[in-house]
């Protein structure tokens, strides 16, 4: 973590520092008073709170020192801590964080897109940790808060962190990149996530380019081939340098392709291609199931070649990956049914791609999909719904099941499209679970989807309980 006197802490974030300690010693910074992780406090003003009214609970919690808006009075009672005076807390914090990373060689890996990030990112960590010291970001702290305190929180030892990039807007994956400074990017794919703010798919991947904006002339940039609305949106950016490019994906010729690809509730299989011939990596297996999960193998696969990781520690990396919570996990009902819990996120291209991957398993009686309702899609949304049932239903999905609002025309499009789906819509997650519960076989398997505010792992939890 960043440690660093009070002083230098102060020109590093362009603070003016209220103290005569001017050597103090500061190691790390946090944000909650409640849990100090480190030294200096920075008290975030959101709508709803102001992080200035809990300094008292910051210092008590082992807080030395603050970042302190100039327009808020000092304590009197409190003027034995240094105050670290700034227009702005939140962009004091990033200037820091800015400041600390030029600093460090630490190489970074920033990856974004709208599915896969974290799966990538944490591919991409297990196998760099084959060889190399790796951090990497937390949890959904991707943002401009998250991430900035992750890159604080970097012991300078660091030889890569891995750094994911989250947005919901235009100019938030740039202001991202100009404080991270990778020196490789990636783009896992373009989805439908935020089409509320960002108008179309292409507005989508106009904002995740912005990733490039903050790439070094020698940086490298790794992105979905299968995607064309990246390249369009990466001709059509004004960059500051041309850099290398590598690619990934199923079809024509990328760098890094898969072939022969196989999957069950627990893992892929397939056949590793680099510029269309078989790969000295060959034959790959991964703890993990799905056609797009495969892809987001890929581009870890690429970033460790890249980092001149073996064939042998590539495997040793997969071997040992640990994926984030609700990302395609399996589990077992208490009937003995097989789940699939995907229930941290959810947009219509995922929705699709879990779907698809579902229809391939072997060997179970029924195929269910239990879907709740996709957020943030903005005037489409009743259409991109009943697209998604439309998809289940082409896919030989033997049950529909819905919860939400906007879930009643997934499921009412399911239905239209091939009346002998049982396809239900459900308005608690009380009456949804008693039915599963009811219904389910041992020999069935079912997917369980979501966006976040939806909290379908509740669903995974009564169901695995029985």
């Amino acid at each position: 973590m960043i440690t660093r006197t009070v002083s230098q802490i102060a020109d590093m974030c362009g603070a003016i520092l209220k103290s005569e300690n001017r050597e103090l010693l500061i190691k790390g910074v946090s944000k909650d008073s409640r849990h100090i992780d480190g030294e200096l406090f920075i008290p975030i003003v959101g709508e709803n709170f102001d992080g200035h009214d809990f300094i008292e609970q910051a210092i008590a919690n082992g807080a030395k020192a603050t970042l302190w808006n100039k327009r808020v009075p000092i304590p009197e009672h409190l003027k034995h801590i240094p105050f670290l005076l700034v227009r702005d807390t939140l962009a004091a914090l990033q200037k820091l964080a800015t400041s600390y990373r030029a600093e460090l060689f630490t190489r970074i890996v920033a990856i974004t897109g709208s599915n896969g990030k974290t799966t990538t990112k944490d591919m991409t960590a297990a196998i760099l940790s084959t060889q190399y010291k790796v951090s990497k970001t937390i949890g959904n702290l991707n943002n401009h808060i998250g991430l900035p305190l992750t890159i604080l929180s970097l012991e300078e030892d660091t030889d890569v962190a891995v750094l994911e990039m989250g947005m919901s807007g235009f100019g938030e994956i740039e202001l991202l990149t100009k404080i991270a400074s990778p020196d490789i990017a990636i783009i896992t794919n373009i989805g439908d996530a935020h089409m509320e703010q960002l108008g179309s798919r292409e507005g989508i991947a106009k904002a995740k380019v912005e990733i490039l904006q903050g790439l070094d002339d020698d940086g490298v940039f790794i992105y979905n081939a299968d995607e064309p609305l990246i390249e369009e949106a990466m001709n059509k950016a004004l960059l500051p340098y041309q850099f290398k490019h590598v690619t990934f994906g199923f079809t024509g010729s990328p760098t890094w392709k898969a072939d022969s690809l196989d999957s069950t509730p627990y893992s892929s299989t397939f056949s590793v291609l680099y510029e269309n011939k078989l790969s000295s990596i060959g034959e790959m297996s991964i703890p993990i199931t799905g056609k797009h999960n495969v892809a987001n193998a890929l581009a870890a696969i690429a970033v460790a070649r890249l980092f001149g990781i073996s064939a042998e520690q590539i495997k040793e990396g997969f071997s040992f990956l640990q994926v984030s919570a609700m990302r395609a996990h399996p589990s077992k009902a208490a009937c003995g049914a097989t789940i699939i819990n995907d229930a941290y996120n959810a947009n219509p291209t995922a929705m699709k791609v879990a779907i698809q991957a579902l229809s391939q398993y072997k060997g179970y009686a029924r195929k269910w999909v239990i879907l709740g309702d996709m957020l943030e899609l903005g005037e489409q949304e009743h259409l991109l719904h009943a697209d998604v049932g439309l998809y289940a239903a082409e896919h030989h999905i033997d049950v529909v099941l819905g919860f939400g609002p906007r879930s009643i025309h997934l499921v009412e499009a399911a239905s239209q499209q091939n009346d002998a789906i049982v396809a239900k819509h459900f308005a608690t997650k009380d009456e949804l679970s008693a039915f599963v519960i009811k219904e389910l076989k041992s020999d069935d398997i079912v997917l369980v989807k979501g966006s976040r505010g939806m909290k379908m792992e509740e669903v995974v939890t009564v169901i695995e309980k029985g």
